[in-house]
């Protein structure tokens, strides 16, 4: 099988992923791992119990979680149905497509997730945690197909949801202009809890009010000055000196718990007008941070420090914003 990566689009504010996959397999059989619950309980992420018709109700249920949490099915609706053509379905508020045609002796499968565009599960920058696990499903079907068993050890996931970030543009920041200066900003999307990310950034060196930050939460591009607000696994926030010692603007870390798992991070960097040289090396130094501590936190430690890559970034963000 073709292992194409997923594109994305944003069509009316949601994103689209698109996945074009080709199987050796005849339609029908493909039609049958796609549609019948028994067949995609080998490859899809939850169980579905739902009438083959269209306009019928959907119970997507998950087998394998925590039978303590409230919450272990969601519902949708069959919107199309053409046997051996095309079989989809709502899932909360996205809609899955999937597309079969015919292609010599095999088939060609297109499959869209139209993610809900708002929340932490369908908005932009959970596009990558999303692809990446449909990804994984996907080489699931084709190993079903084949009659093998596909391994999912390993740091697979990881992998792929650093290359979608990076395919997506998610890493990147963005700024914004006001009248006493810029904000630097970056969000990004973990699938572990905010007190993990936060062990991962402090080390074992737990922030105190009006002392310097932990290291982990800087870089070695502009001088940290002291905390000035904190809220454990939830908020931190310091000050950054200029080129005078005196404090020149905040950098904040914002952790909040997010649907269905893990945390949404937010970093803001201010910055004052008169230093716009400034905004280029901290939208780098920022990104390579993030994507240092994206790669820690799954079990891949980046030492020494990046500087080709933040240099590589500063120039790409320097030349973009002249």
């Amino acid at each position: 099988m073709d292992e194409a990566p997923a594109t994305m689009q944003i069509t009316d504010g949601r994103p689209v992923l698109r996945f074009e996959r080709r199987f050796a397999h005849p339609r029908q059989t493909v039609w049958r791992a796609i549609t019948d619950p028994a067949e995609m309980r080998h490859w899809f992420p939850a169980v579905l119990h739902a009438e083959q018709r269209v306009g019928a109700p959907i119970r997507f249920v998950f087998e394998d979680a925590d039978p303590d949490e409230e919450a272990l099915h969601e519902d949708g609706e069959i919107l199309e149905l053409d046997p051996l053509k095309v079989f989809s379905f709502s899932w909360d508020d996205s809609v899955l497509r999937f597309e079969l045609l015919p292609d010599g002796p095999g088939c060609r499968l297109v499959f869209t997730h139209a993610l809900g565009g708002s929340g932490t599960w369908g908005d932009r920058a959970s596009a990558a945690r999303q692809a990446a696990g449909w990804h994984g499903c996907l080489r699931a079907l084709d190993a079903r197909l084949d009659g093998r068993t596909e391994s999912f050890e390993g740091t697979w996931w990881f992998a792929l949801a650093e290359q979608y970030i990076e395919d997506f543009g998610l890493a990147e920041g963005t700024v914004t202009e006001g009248g006493d200066g810029y904000v630097v900003r970056f969000e990004r999307d973990f699938v572990q809890s905010p007190e993990e990310v936060w062990g991962f950034l402090t080390e074992g060196d737990e922030p105190a009010l009006g002392q310097a930050p932990p290291i982990t939460f800087t870089h070695g591009y502009q001088t940290p000055g002291t905390v000035t607000a904190l809220e454990p696994a939830r908020v931190l926030e310091y000050t950054w000196l200029g080129g005078d010692g005196a404090p020149a603007g905040r950098v904040r870390y914002d952790l909040a718990v997010q649907d269905p798992i893990g945390c949404r991070m937010v970093v803001t960097q201010t910055v004052p007008a008169d230093a716009a040289d400034v905004v280029p090396v901290a939208l780098a130094a920022g990104q390579v941070l993030l994507e240092v501590l994206f790669a820690a936190v799954h079990g891949d430690v980046r030492c020494p420090w990046p500087e080709e890559r933040t240099e590589e970034l500063r120039r790409g963000y320097a030349a973009r914003l002249a």
